[in-house]
């Protein structure tokens, strides 16, 4: 049985890659850990729009992290090690690893990133596009 999508209509053509993208992101969104916000910035003189990702990643330092761009997918991962020199009466705070997954659009960068107070802000800027318009010259037949 084949499967019928909103982009199989024959007048969307060349939008694969979204069915594709849209495919991951699906797949990327199971773990709820750790919890992260998505905001909208204020513009800065007239650029275009910017957004910030928070991730609440306390007990984590810098060197407990990687960010990493890989095909339009934002992935930040974590792992604690097992700190074995201590002797715990009770453990409700595990040491554990994380992977957290973003797709996203084309012309989106990353700005930066900053762990501040057990959480992570990484900050994304997408550039306003240059509207263009062409015009496609029709030639005649024969001519």
């Amino acid at each position: 049985m084949s499967r019928v999508s909103v982009f199989s209509s024959p007048l969307l053509l060349g939008f694969e890659e979204i069915e594709r993208l849209l495919d991951r992101a699906a797949k990327t969104s199971g773990d709820g850990y750790p919890p992260y916000n998505i905001e909208r910035l204020a513009a800065e003189n007239g650029s275009g729009e910017a957004l910030r990702i928070t991730l609440a990643v306390a007990g984590f330092s810098e060197d407990d992290m990687e960010i990493t761009l890989e095909d339009n997918q934002l992935v930040i991962r974590g792992r604690q090690d097992d700190d074995d020199d201590r002797a715990y009466l009770h453990r409700g705070i595990a040491a554990r690893q994380f992977q957290r997954a973003f797709v996203l659009a084309d012309g989106i960068e990353v700005a930066g990133a900053e762990l501040e107070n057990g959480l992570l802000a990484i900050d994304l800027k997408r550039h306003e596009p240059e509207r263009v318009i062409q015009k496609i010259d029709i030639k005649a037949n024969g001519a």
